[in-house]
């Protein structure tokens, strides 16, 4: 199996189609839509990659990489979701850890070109 995506998004939407995109590519997938449940299922067990939303109804996404790199339980790379396209949003999550920062929306091709050289 190609690995396991912590997906770490709040919209229902967004995390069904990735979900079933991911499942259909092989990867094993599991979700979280708070800061609290990504930190939780992260910790629980090892992550591959997580697709990490910055814009969180309980925070800010990246809280959720610093409590796992507290926890060292860091995923082997985490890609980084926003809707700002600007230089600031992008250096604090490359800063932080985030092996790429992608803006939304972004077509769902070039998302799986992405995960999959991460993860090779």
């Amino acid at each position: 199996m190609p690995g396991r995506i912590l997906i770490v998004e709040d919209s229902a939407l967004v995390t069904d189609a990735f979900g079933v995109l991911f499942r259909e590519a092989g990867y094993d997938v599991d979700v979280a839509a708070t800061v609290a449940e990504a930190i939780e299922r992260g910790s629980a067990e090892p992550v591959d990659l997580m697709l990490l939303d910055l814009t969180l109804p309980d925070g800010d996404g990246l809280e959720v990489l610093q409590a796992l790199q507290e926890r060292r339980a860091v995923p082997r790379a985490t890609l980084a979701m926003t809707g700002h396209d600007d230089s600031a949003s992008r250096r604090r999550c490359l800063e932080a850890g985030c092996a790429e920062v992608l803006v939304k929306p972004l077509p769902i091709g070039e998302l799986l070109r992405h995960i999959e050289r991460l993860l090779a």
